[in-house]
């Protein structure tokens, strides 16, 4: 919607593009409404209805992130205390999840969020790579924690670096990281688990 939305505002002045993800502040939507009434035609129009819409869904979105806020908080307060772990990131970890106490290990976690590595052989000479099986969904947000932590975690950085000068590209240092923070959104998960239950129960 923002994308066609996007388009009409070019149709009636191509001069004045939006900033990249602009649209999705309220305040931004109020001022390109109140500029869009004195537009007339068509496209302007249809590019009212569209501001329109998008403000009521980016109030509703805005109440979401709210309420799973407030919601994961109470749950899981270890697993949003992690670097880069988001409160909507932690959601999509204990949704997908569903129970830590499932897995026996953190290694079984690992396999079930597809962190584990996977040895593979080239010119008699073993390495690893990323695996595309396990959760998906898991799988993206521990990649999400692990891209915010290789920017602002000195850890993090700090690591890559040293995978990188032993002779590591950058796939394969991001590929250590990311095993390393399904260990740490394991405990995180199983310090949580009291929390979870009282909440359940």
């Amino acid at each position: 919607m923002l994308s066609r939305l996007r388009w009409h505002l070019h149709e009636l002045d191509p001069g004045t593009e939006p900033v990249a993800r602009s649209l999705n502040h309220l305040r931004n939507l109020d001022r390109l409404a109140e500029r869009l009434e004195v537009a007339e035609g068509t496209v302007a129009r249809i590019a009212r209805d569209l501001t329109e819409r998008c403000r009521a869904l980016t109030i509703e979105i805005n109440e979401l992130e709210r309420e799973i806020t407030s919601l994961v908080a109470k749950l899981a307060p270890s697993l949003v205390a992690i670097c880069g772990c988001g409160p909507l990131t932690a959601a999509k970890i204990l949704g997908e999840t569903a129970g830590i106490e499932r897995f026996k290990s953190s290694d079984a976690y690992a396999r079930h969020n597809g962190t584990a590595p996977l040895p593979v052989w080239s010119s008699n000479r073993q390495r690893h790579r990323l695996s595309r099986s396990g959760n998906r969904q898991l799988n993206a947000a521990i990649h999400r924690i692990a891209l915010t932590q290789a920017h602002w975690h000195p850890d993090a950085k700090a690591m890559i670096a040293r995978r990188r000068a032993n002779g590591d590209g950058g796939l394969e240092a991001l590929r250590v990281l990311k095993r390393r923070l399904s260990d740490v959104v394991y405990r995180a998960l199983l310090a949580d688990i009291p929390l979870t239950l009282a909440e359940t129960t």
